[in-house]
């Protein structure tokens, strides 16, 4: 599997008062067909998944519709919002957005993939360290938010701010091109046979040392460069 697409879970309950829900919906799915969605559910909330380009054209149209709204539903629309599942402007597996300002720092923000973000933070954690600057990532499913904070009005470390989100933003690209997945299931296993397969796992991963393992209740994902993906899967299934 290579990084081409990524699911992220929407909430279009801001639009509740003013829409009918299933019918944004269904005008969204005209907007974008290239996306693809998951049920409605109760609470507003709605997956959905495809190209980084897709999914910034599905931002731009909710964000015209979120202009339409009335001043109250905007205000009653906040406590919906939950910054981090923005989308953002695209490039390769990193999207970002402008630079926000308040009265105490500065930051950059960047989307990436979650398997590039944790690899790039298992095998390459100074790629997310700068002098004078703060870097975060909070992860929800395939998308890890990265915010870098500098101090506001300091031009030094303002600066070093952006060469931090352009260090990562770079590089994260580079890993996009040569990094793939492959997933190892066993949700129809045992628990006692999940337990194997997590150990064989861990048995064999000194083999691999670029490997990065990702344990999940039904699965186990492997990322790396394709002949380390293959040979350890390979070596698993024998």
């Amino acid at each position: 599997q290579a990084f081409l697409c990524v699911t992220s879970t929407l909430s279009v309950a801001v639009f509740r008062h003013r829409f009918v829900l299933e019918d944004l919906v269904e005008e969204m799915r005209k907007q974008s067909p290239d996306l693809n969605f998951g049920p409605l559910q109760p609470d507003g909330r709605i997956a959905v998944q495809g190209s980084f380009p897709a999914l910034r054209a599905l931002r731009e149209f909710l964000l015209l519709k979120a202009k339409s709204l009335p001043g109250e539903d905007k205000r009653e629309g906040k406590s919906h919002q939950r910054p981090r599942r923005k989308l953002q402007e695209h490039r390769g597996a990193v999207q970002m957005r402008n630079s926000t300002r308040d009265a105490q720092r500065e930051k950059q923000v960047l989307i990436l993939n979650t398997d590039i973000y944790h690899y790039m933070r298992f095998f390459y954690p100074k790629k997310l360290q700068a002098n004078d600057v703060v870097i975060s990532g909070v992860t929800e499913g395939d998308i890890t938010t990265v915010c870098i904070e500098s101090a506001a009005g300091r031009g030094a470390a303002a600066a070093q701010g952006l060469r931090a989100k352009k260090t990562i933003e770079d590089f994260c690209v580079e890993l996009q091109k040569i990094l793939r997945k492959e997933r190892i299931c066993f949700k129809e296993h045992s628990r006692e046979e999940r337990q194997r397969y997590r150990q064989l796992c861990e048995r064999l991963k000194p083999r691999y040392p670029a490997v990065l393992l990702s344990p999940c209740d039904t699965h186990i994902d492997v990322v790396g460069i394709p002949a380390d993906v293959l040979g350890f899967t390979e070596d698993v299934k024998r």
